[in-house]
């Protein structure tokens, strides 16, 4: 009997890919460390409150994504984005750049006068983020606001950036929309998606049910060494599976040093790709009165989340009745902070703004993620083709955020995995 392809990760590519090749009458089994499957479009559930594992909403465009999707979900929520961002204690709608009414009439005039006397972008050559930044927005309002946010949300200087990831992320305004911003708080919804599409029970998760029936998923299974010589490995738990194709999710580092005899300059490229890491906060209150806002963005330095967003205003059924609650993210080295400095410069910080009551808080929760985003440095496109080029050379397919190690959105991972033949 043939062995079988073996997927590494039950995340929402691994799920993607295993689904399709199933569907292809081949035996399939996927390796899976945690004890469910989502990988990061995963959740979990504390007193009866669910968080997701990192701010998830689809905006697929897709057919066959929004196929699974619905299948997985057929009754789902419709937001409208229309997110916030906290700067100084004040609300400023998002995106800052073209809805700057809340602002101080000097601060505004400062980053018109800047937005106005910009120089021609056609005629320089952008060699990174910073550069791409101040000729977007001006020097003002490009060092307040998305240069502080790099470093909270990126872990790292514009500077040591570059820009081909930015795509349609960043809204650049014309002058008479950061004008007409500055003016009136009556501005039209600009960010880049008009739709966000959340499950109404079960969380982000939810979506993801219908790829696993009929998988063969095996859990807390940790893959430690790969021979592709032999088409073997080898898990924690002791267990050895041999494969006749393999493909992984998981990230390129990692899967470079379940290896042997790796060449110096794969070893050394793997080194260099880089990306985020973080904790995330969740809190649960007892009490519905909280900013209205699914997500917001936050400016400030001195309060340590880059990040918020409400689980509970996301879906009644990721709370209690009468309660509510908040996920923050927190991008930072583990250990950087103790959990009560990570808490003092967070949730207290919070209090202090009086977004929420300390005495309205049932807990709160503190995990570590190792892997979040990708890190777009100088360095990333050739360092991840040599890993690529590599690790496809002996037979491992990449897919998913992390296998491609690329700005992937929830449903251009599961595209990469429902892609393969």
């Amino acid at each position: 009997m043939r062995n079988p392809i073996l997927v590494l990760g039950a995340g929402i590519a691994g799920l993607g890919a295993a689904y399709k090749l199933s569907g292809n009458n081949q035996q399939v089994i996927v390796l899976e460390k945690d004890e469910t499957y989502g990988g990061l479009c995963g959740n979990f559930t504390i007193e009866g409150f669910r968080f997701d594992r990192f701010v998830h909403f689809s905006f697929a465009k897709d057919e066959e994504v929004n196929d699974i999707f619905a299948k997985g979900s057929p009754e789902i929520y419709r937001h409208k984005p229309n997110p916030f961002n906290l700067y100084h204690g004040l609300w400023i709608k998002h995106p800052a750049q073209n809805n700057l009414f809340p602002l101080p009439k000097e601060e505004k005039e400062k980053i018109i006068a800047d937005f106005r006397n910009r120089p021609n972008a056609d005629s320089l050559i952008v060699d990174d983020y910073e550069q791409w930044l101040r000729l977007q927005y001006g020097n003002y309002f490009a060092e307040h606001f998305p240069m502080v946010y790099t470093r909270k949300y990126w872990m790292t200087k514009a500077a040591d950036l570059e820009t081909h990831w930015v795509g349609n992320r960043l809204y650049q305004p014309s002058l008479d929309e950061v004008i007409r911003g500055a003016q009136t708080a009556d501005t039209p919804v600009t960010y880049y998606s008009k739709e966000m599409r959340y499950p109404l029970k079960g969380g982000y998760k939810q979506y993801l049910s219908a790829l696993v029936d009929g998988l063969d998923i095996h859990y807390n299974e940790e893959v430690m060494a790969i021979s592709t010589l032999n088409k073997t490995l080898c898990t924690a738990s002791g267990m050895k599976y041999s494969y006749s194709r393999l493909i992984s999710s998981l990230p390129l580092p990692m899967v470079v040093n379940m290896l042997t005899d790796v060449p110096e300059e794969v070893l050394s490229a793997a080194k260099k790709l880089r990306c985020t890491c973080g904790y995330q906060i969740s809190i649960a209150l007892r009490t519905k009165n909280i900013p209205p806002y699914l997500w917001w963005y936050i400016y400030d330095e001195d309060i340590l989340p880059a990040r918020v967003y409400s689980p509970s205003l996301k879906s009644l059924d990721n709370a209690p009745e009468g309660c509510s609650s908040f996920q923050l993210e927190i991008y930072c080295n583990k250990d950087d902070y103790t959990n009560e400095e990570l808490i003092r410069r967070s949730v207290d910080k919070f209090i202090e703004l009086g977004l929420i009551h300390e005495e309205d808080i049932l807990f709160i929760d503190v995990r570590f993620e190792k892997y979040a985003n990708v890190i777009f440095d100088h360095n990333i496109y050739e360092s991840r083709k040599i890993v690529r080029d590599y690790l496809s050379s002996i037979g491992i397919e990449t897919i998913g955020r992390f296998g491609k190690w690329g700005y992937l959105w929830s449903d251009q991972s599961l595209m990469s995995g429902l892609s393969l033949k």
